[in-house]
């Protein structure tokens, strides 16, 4: 006995089993990818694509070691500072945040809200042990 029903991904007419679903492995794949890609995405996904987004994002803008940019050419490319690996406070007790080797200090300079880029320096590994001591 055949019976006839569509193929859940192209809507194709099936013949067969009655138990079939789509008319071919290519359209089971293609069906369960879209269901996979339509379901929310897992929590730890969403911090590692921001943390590597964040990092594309400071590497681009950091050519020269240390860079002062306006805080909104960051934002308007994605780049969200609630998501970073690590910091590191300098002498005068300013946190440095960071996406891996690539760091931004908020400022505000003359009203304009700024970030300072740095990337990471052998000496911070030296500070980052003494300010961690104890806490």
């Amino acid at each position: 006995m055949r019976i006839h029903k569509e193929c859940f991904h192209c809507g194709k007419a099936l013949t067969g089993r009655t138990d079939k679903k789509f008319c071919d492995t290519h359209c089971k794949s293609a069906y369960q990818y879209k269901i996979e890609k339509e379901r929310p995405e897992r929590f730890y996904n969403k911090v590692d694509n921001q943390l590597k987004l964040n990092r594309k994002i400071l590497k681009e803008y950091n050519k020269g070691g240390k860079v002062t940019i306006r805080t909104s050419v960051l934002l308007e490319l994605g780049f969200d500072p609630n998501f970073f690996t690590h910091y590191w406070k300098n002498q005068k007790g300013e946190a440095y945040l960071f996406a891996y080797e690539y760091g931004f200090l908020k400022k505000n300079e003359r009203g304009k809200e700024k970030y300072v880029l740095v990337t990471w320096q052998d000496y911070m590994t030296k500070n980052l042990n003494n300010t961690n001591k104890g806490q």
